[in-house]
């Protein structure tokens, strides 16, 4: 994978089964049968300076991770209440790490029929 944060994560949502990009509200956003948001891209746009992303997580975990590792981790705006995560990506990112977050994310939003074609493929690219 390249340097490009942006690029990383592009290739993570997208080796996702049945997963397309498409612009909402200004950004990147990855959806699940062009439907459903699991991933959304956000460069310095709520005017808060920090470059990162927000997406579906499952319940208590965007309450465990910010209060454990703050300067890595975020309630986003608008989505934070739903218990999405927000993920910092101006700081130094282990991108295996990332590769499972998103992998959760998909698979909180995902139909059980694209679940299971998942589990069935094994490892996604940057989770050696």
């Amino acid at each position: 994978m390249t340097a490009d944060p942006l690029q990383q994560l592009r290739e993570l949502c997208l080796a996702l089964p049945e997963t397309t990009e498409r612009l909402s509200h200004g950004e990147p956003t990855w959806f699940v049968r062009d439907k459903k948001t699991f991933v959304t891209y956000s460069d310095h746009h709520h005017h808060d300076d920090r470059l990162g992303f927000w997406c579906a997580a499952p319940p208590g975990v965007q309450e465990e991770m910010v209060a454990e590792e703050p300067e890595r981790f975020f309630r986003p705006p608008y989505v934070g209440h739903r218990g999405w995560l927000g993920v910092y990506l101006d700081v130094e990112v282990e991108w295996a790490e990332i590769g499972e977050i998103v992998e959760e994310a998909y698979r909180m939003v995902a139909p059980r029929t694209l679940v299971a074609r998942l589990d069935g493929d094994g490892s996604l690219p940057g989770q050696e």
